[in-house]
C-alpha cells in the first residue's frame, strides 16, 4: 500500500479575508514505509496532512491517492483502505457501549446480526476489550476509549491506519499500552504526534512547520531537527539540508 501526494496543497477561504488561507503549500510525497510519523507544533498542518489521506479534507490543488485510488473522485474507496483515529475518542465513540460501536462499523459488511456480534466481540477480544464490552464508554479510562476506537476502526481490515495524535489524552501507563498494541498490528500507521518517544520508534518520520514539509527521513534525525527548530528564533524556516524531503 502507498499514499502519493503530487503537489497537494491546501487553501480555505475566510470571511472577511480577500484571499484564502493556506494551510498546506504544495506537497509531494511516496509513503510507503510500514511506520510513519508527522511531528510539529499545534498550528503547523498536522492534522490537516493527515485528513487528505483519508477524503476527510480534499486538496485544493494536485492530487492525493492511496493504491491508485483518488481522494476526491473514489472517496469511498480510498476510506475503505484508510481507518481513521482522532485524537479524542469520545469524538469517535458514537454509541453507549463499546460492543455497539464496533458492531456499528460492521453493519455494511456483515449484514447478520448475529455473525456481527460474533465479529465484534473477536476484535474486542483482540485488544483485550472483551470483558468491557458492555461498559459506558465514559466509565472506560482514556486509554480504554482509545483502545475501543481502535478496535472499531481495525474491525472492518483497513490496510492503512491514520491516528492524529493518539497519546495526546493519555497517561504514561496507557501510553505504553498503546504502543504495544500499535508495535504488533499488521496495517501501516501513520501518525502525528507530541510524543517524541512515540516518533523514535518510527521508521519514517516528516516534521511539519508552517504547512511544509521542512525535514523528512529516519526518527532519531527528524526528532533531532525537530528539537533544533523549536529551540531556534522563531522566524521562517528554509526547507532543511542535509535528508531533504523525498520526492
Amino acid at each position: 500500500m502507498s499514499i502519493i501526494l503530487d503537489r497537494a496543497a491546501v487553501r480555505v477561504s475566510i470571511d472577511g479575508c480577500p484571499e484564502p488561507k493556506t494551510l498546506l503549500e504544495p506537497i509531494t510525497l511516496t509513503l510507503t514505509e510500514r511506520r510513519i510519523g508527522v511531528i510539529g507544533a499545534n498550528g503547523s498542518g498536522k492534522s490537516t496532512l493527515l485528513r487528505m489521506f483519508n477524503g476527510l479534507v480534499p486538496p485544493s490543488s494536485g492530487t492525493v491517492t492511496v493504491s491508485g485510488a483518488d481522494s476526491v473522485r473514489d472517496v469511498r474507496a480510498v476510506r475503505r483502505r484508510v481507518g481513521f483515529v482522532f485524537t479524542d475518542p469520545l469524538a469517535q465513540l458514537v454509541m453507549p457501549t463499546g460492543r455497539e460501536d464496533v458492531e456499528l462499523s460492521l453493519r455494511r459488511s456483515v449484514r447478520n446480526p448475529r455473525d456481527r456480534r460474533a465479529q465484534a466481540e473477536a476484535v474486542l477480544g483482540r485488544f483485550g476489550l472483551l470483558s468491557l464490552a458492555d461498559q459506558s464508554v465514559y466509565e472506560l479510562s482514556g486509554g480504554e476509549r482509545q483502545l475501543v476506537a481502535l478496535a472499531a476502526v481495525l474491525a472492518v481490515s483497513p490496510d492503512i491506519l491514520v491516528m492524529d495524535e493518539p497519546s495526546t489524552l493519555l497517561d504514561l501507563r496507557n501510553r505504553e499500552l498503546l504502543r504495544r498494541t500499535l508495535a504488533g498490528l499488521e496495517q501501516q500507521i501513520i501518525l502525528s504526534t507530541h510524543d517524541l518517544e512515540l516518533a523514535l520508534d518510527l521508521d519514517r518520520v516528516l516534521v511539519v512547520d508552517a504547512g511544509r514539509i521542512v525535514y523528512d527521513g529516519a526518527a532519531a534525525a527528524a526528532v533531532e531537527h525537530y528539537r533544533k527548530l523549536c529551540a531556534a528564533d522563531p522566524a521562517p524556516v528554509p526547507p532543511a539540508g542535509g535528508d531533504p524531503a523525498r520526492p
